[in-house]
């Protein structure tokens, strides 16, 4: 619904609480959310330290953390100083996930129990069979989830609703863009004619205010690698138009770096960095658009083996929106890369697959058994660390027959904790070779070589 409509009902029922309880088995309910273990947080991670009991005499409730309060109660478990209160303060600073569950029990065991109302009016796109696989292992010691993001199948739960309905999550347009111009249009109705850029989508991911240390050595190094490349292009064009006035030199680091996505599909980079333009001593701002290439190919000729729809190597797999969040694949020489498969139906089958370095050196392989079911399937292979610079296959056979092969880029740094690496100077990552490293004076050459594959 609109700001409108919720201004207006909320000011209706301004004297209640809107939580969403979890409607099942309570006891369940403490269990799941580990309210009977005790937990502390330390150097960024969630440690769980033991059992506890459940507070004696209380009603302990608990469900979405979204919620709506009204001022009363909002100043009475800010400022009270009742037991209630100051007791649960204290219970739930030692608890795991306390605000889905604080707030609806202080409030159900409070003076205020009757202004509670079980709708935190908004919908919540829970998928707990896709990806949900305890997440979030790394920052805390339980099994995690989170909601799904809404796609445009999904837009005939927002009509459906027989309850207001104000507020639903979650949406990310670098996922779908296209359920929020629904929404949109439901709410508002259609956009003028002609309007630019309804399936167009700018983020950005840095800026020079963030500074070099919010970027990893492998983006610096790429988005450097992007600008020089830009540079070369931009005297390139000129020479060829007949103009010679135009050499440029790199200045600093990259003063902006954007992510371009077109009808829900990443299309590339916009870099602005700085140049000096030799010919006229003159600093200018450029931009570069860098677009990447996905190399997947089937076999030829094709096997009759014909499940396989995509196959592609990433880091940050998300098995929830079965996307990398790296967006690009920018790997580099430390990464632990992911590779993928999407699948469509047909009768339980294995595949064998098959990583092979730049220097055409097998660097692992395994099986997979696709179940007639199966969508994707995803697995990180023990490669050992660093990788090989340099553009790496992955081949996928059927009965040793092959039926396509994908190709990714490991980028060679030229960064070293945010600072360049210099002659006489060389970095060498722990457990690495000296001799499966070249000199940085060969890093600059290979990066321009291997780029062309963006």
């Amino acid at each position: 619904m609109t700001n409108d409509q919720l201004v207006a009902f909320l000011s209706r029922y301004r004297d209640m609480n809107f939580l969403k309880s979890h409607g099942r088995d309570n006891a369940r309910f403490i269990r799941k959310q580990g309210l009977d273990r005790l937990f502390l947080e330390c150097d960024a991670h969630m440690w769980r330290l033991g059992d506890r009991r459940i507070p004696e005499g209380i009603a302990v409730d608990g469900g979405s953390d979204w919620f709506l309060l009204n001022r009363k109660f909002v100043e009475y478990v800010t400022f009270s100083t009742d037991d209630l209160v100051t007791k649960m303060k204290q219970f739930y600073s030692y608890t795991l996930l306390p605000a889905e569950s604080f707030f609806h029990t202080v409030l159900e065991n409070s003076p205020h129990c009757d202004t509670m109302v079980d709708n935190n009016l908004r919908i919540t796109n829970w998928n707990r069979k896709l990806g949900c696989k305890c997440q979030y292992k790394h920052i805390v010691d339980w099994c995690g989830c989170s909601p799904n993001d809404f796609k445009p199948q999904d837009f005939h739960r927002f009509q459906q609703t027989a309850r207001p309905t104000f507020f639903a999550r979650k949406f990310e347009a670098v996922v779908n863009q296209e359920i929020i111009g629904q929404l949109d249009y439901y709410l508002y109705g259609n956009y003028p004619a002609g309007t630019p850029g309804l399936r167009s989508y700018w983020e950005n991911v840095y800026d020079e205010p963030d500074g070099i240390h919010s970027l990893s050595d492998v983006t610096l190094t790429l988005y450097h690698s992007f600008s020089r490349l830009g540079l070369r292009r931009a005297e390139l064009l000129l020479h060829d138009a007949g103009e010679n006035s135009c050499r440029y030199y790199p200045m600093g680091h990259p003063a902006s770096v954007h992510l371009y996505f077109l009808a829900d599909r990443f299309q590339g980079f916009l870099i602005k960095h700085h140049a000096t333009n030799l010919a006229v001593s003159k600093l200018e701002t450029l931009e570069t658009w860098v677009m990447p290439k996905k190399v997947f190919k089937i076999a030829s000729p094709p096997s009759d083996f014909g499940r396989l729809q995509f196959s592609e190597v990433g880091t940050d797999w998300d098995a929830k929106e079965r996307l990398f969040r790296n967006f690009g694949g920018l790997l580099g020489p430390m990464d632990e890369p992911v590779g993928m498969q999407k699948w469509g139906k047909g009768p339980n089958v294995t595949v064998t697959v098959v990583w092979v370095d730049p220097v055409n050196i097998i660097a692992a392989t395994y099986d997979i058994l696709i179940e007639s079911t199966a969508e994707f399937t995803h697995y990180k292979p023990p490669l050992n660390l660093p990788l090989r610079p340099g553009v790496w296959t992955v081949k996928i056979l059927h009965h040793w027959v092959p039926v396509a092969e994908t190709k990714f880029l490991v980028a060679p740094l030229t960064f070293s904790n945010r600072q360049p690496i210099k002659l006489g100077n060389v970095f060498l990552p722990a457990q690495s070779h000296p001799q499966q490293w070249p000199l940085p004076t060969v890093w600059c050459t290979v990066l321009l070589e291997v780029s062309q594959c963006f």
